[in-house]
């Protein structure tokens, strides 16, 4: 095989496989794309020589086992990220076997690669008085203030993820009868999902102060570009810091994006609402996804407790009424 195989799978991986055959989403391709640059750069390190001239012999099951490790060791990636650098490199190789037939037992190795076992952390989220110090925290006479609050509320009571809020667009927001937002989420899965009274004035007053064309970013930068996702961290972290001077337990949390769709998820289970529905607002792919916010909160568990009634019976001592029973308790 010559050394030009290699760079042509990747490329036509990419262009043909994930693009026209899978289709895949613009994310998964950048994570894709950004788990390749570090595999080919590592390899090239270790091989001597530069990327364009590596085989796919070069990276078998030994290369990508020490790939995996240097992320973890190296790169400082949690067990999570690790397993997604696994699965972009599975799926190449997936590929390759179809491809290139001669390298199928280098491709069955590396898809026997396990993924690796990780510790499952408690959803953090925010509760009621946390949420409005959060939304409290802009300053409301200045043009960035305004934007933020909206976009805090707008966070905190859709449940959206950061690449939904980002890419929403002025058409997408339904103000009028049945009021909703619609967006594309993962898997392009369209949903919509309602706003409530309060929500629908802040964002009444955002569209006549921010006038614009109906494709034009609902929430620009203040060049009228869209927000990007940094962004979008920038300014939950950055009014996150403010919140905390009235409400000092933010400064105990590292509140992202991701944290105020986990407080929406909290805030609809302590109302009563159905898993279910909660799975359809958030746009998830199961119901089981859904469970994580089961587990999350002590006062969930606490009222499920209340309920539940000691039984009547008297403590006592289990004693066997046989010599030879009693002979094996005390083994």
């Amino acid at each position: 095989m010559t050394t030009a195989i290699l760079p042509a799978l990747i490329q036509q991986f990419f262009t043909d496989r994930l693009y026209n055959q899978m289709d895949a989403s613009p994310h998964t391709i950048a994570g894709y794309r950004d788990t390749f640059r570090l595999l080919l750069r590592f390899a090239s390190e270790q091989t001597g020589r530069e990327p364009t001239k590596l085989t796919v012999d070069d990276l078998d099951c030994n290369m990508v086992g020490d790939f995996l490790t240097y992320v973890e060791t190296q790169r400082r990636n949690s067990a999570r990220s690790r397993n997604t650098r696994l699965a972009a490199i599975r799926s190449f190789f997936r590929f390759v076997a179809m491809t290139e037939p001669v390298y199928m037992l280098q491709c069955q190795k590396i898809l026997a690669m396990p993924s690796k076992r990780y510790v499952r952390r408690t959803v953090e989220f925010l509760d009621r008085a946390e949420m409005e110090a959060l939304v409290a925290a802009p300053d409301l006479s200045t043009w960035i203030g305004r934007r933020d609050h909206a976009v805090l509320i707008l966070a905190l009571q859709t449940g959206l993820r950061a690449s939904e809020i980002v890419n929403l667009r002025r058409c997408d927001i339904i103000i009028s009868t049945g009021a909703h937002i619609r967006c594309e989420g993962k898997g392009r899965k369209q949903r919509c999902t309602p706003i409530r009274k309060e929500t629908i004035r802040v964002l009444e007053s955002w569209l006549k102060e921010q006038d614009g064309a109906d494709s034009d970013p609902l929430f620009p930068t203040n060049r009228g570009a869209r927000m990007s996702r940094d962004a979008l961290e920038g300014i939950v972290r950055r009014h996150t810091l403010s919140a905390s001077r009235s409400c000092p337990s933010l400064a105990e949390k590292r509140v992202s994006p991701h944290v105020l769709r986990h407080s929406t998820a909290m805030e609809l289970l302590h109302y009563g609402v159905d898993q279910t529905v909660i799975a359809l607002w958030l746009g998830h792919e199961s119901v089981e996804t859904t469970q994580i916010y089961m587990h999350a909160d002590l006062r969930l568990k606490e009222k499920a407790l209340a309920r539940v009634t000691a039984p009547e019976t008297n403590p006592g001592r289990y004693r066997p009424d046989d010599e030879l029973l009693a002979f094996l308790d005390a083994l």
